[in-house]
């Protein structure tokens, strides 16, 4: 199996910036990248924030450059959406009984299930009854590996200014998916604007850089405080297999020079590597 996974796409409407930067555009050359690189994924998943104010405007541009993609596409909402504005573009999108953007995949892989963690009123996430019993239906209805995917991660990363607003209801969130923790494979989540890898309590995670902003890597820093910078945006490219997930973070924008790393047949290997220029190209 094959998927790629975008998040914080933080798209806004009339063409113009945001802190300086152009998210629609942004968005446009990821999904130009994706079509052309990765055309034979299984799907794209896109973990929330698709806009940053949830305005109708954002929501088309954003659908302008999303549907251009070659393969399907699964859409989650996050902090910075408007969930009745979300629907009324995509009403396609599946959502549970009780009107959450939730719904599983089955895949050669496993179950995927895309969870609902926005929170009226909070930039922090939640998980309310009616959310952990529909989980909980999905996990007891399997037996086989699962992918949880879901925008506000359940556990602290160490980035105070955003284990303030991570999922708060992690504790009720825990004792759901904790006897099925064997089988659950990998956690994809976004929200940090960060590339994350690590293991929460036996699960391995994942969590990629925002397409518009990055948020700095600052491990003193209170609460209050959020830093932003323009680290190079990334998607990642997933593969799975019944013995391995890996995540490849790709980015996708870079202009750094590419080159063989293999000299020609007619020149040796050091006189190759250490004569090679690129124009244009600054080292540290």
């Amino acid at each position: 199996m094959k998927f790629i996974h975008l998040t914080d796409t933080h798209v806004i409407g009339g063409d113009r910036t945001l802190y300086g930067a152009n998210p629609a555009r942004r968005l446009a050359l990821a999904v130009d990248s994706i079509n052309a690189e990765h055309g034979d994924a299984d799907f794209t998943v896109v973990t929330g924030d698709l806009t940053h104010w949830g305005d109708a405007d954002a929501y088309a541009a954003f659908e302008a450059q999303i549907r251009r993609l070659s393969m399907p596409l699964v859409l989650m909402v996050g902090n910075h959406d408007d969930t009745a504005a979300f629907a009324r573009c995509f009403p396609e999108v599946a959502r549970d009984e009780h009107g959450f953007v939730q719904s599983r995949r089955e895949t050669s892989q496993g179950s995927c299930l895309f969870l609902d963690t926005k929170a009226p009123g909070t930039h922090a996430g939640g998980y309310c009854a009616q959310r952990l019993a529909w989980l909980k239906q999905q996990l007891d209805e399997s037996s086989g590996p699962v992918f949880l995917f879901m925008h506000h991660p359940p556990f602290r990363h160490g980035i105070n200014s955003m284990d303030a607003i991570m999922m708060l209801d992690h504790d009720a969130f825990w004792r759901v998916i904790e006897p099925h923790r064997a089988r659950i494979r990998h956690l994809f989540f976004g929200h940090v604007h960060r590339a994350i890898f690590g293991n929460w309590r036996g699960i391995s995670y994942s969590c990629m850089r925002g397409l518009n902003h990055q948020v700095t890597l600052d491990l003193g820093t209170d609460a209050d405080t959020i830093d932003g910078n323009f680290a190079e945006p990334a998607y990642g490219v997933v593969l799975a297999d019944e013995d391995c997930v890996t995540v490849h973070l790709h980015e996708f924008a870079s202009r750094t020079p590419r080159f063989s790393l293999h000299a020609p047949a007619d020149q040796a290997d050091e006189d190759y590597a250490l004569s090679m220029v690129h124009p244009g190209f600054r080292d540290l």
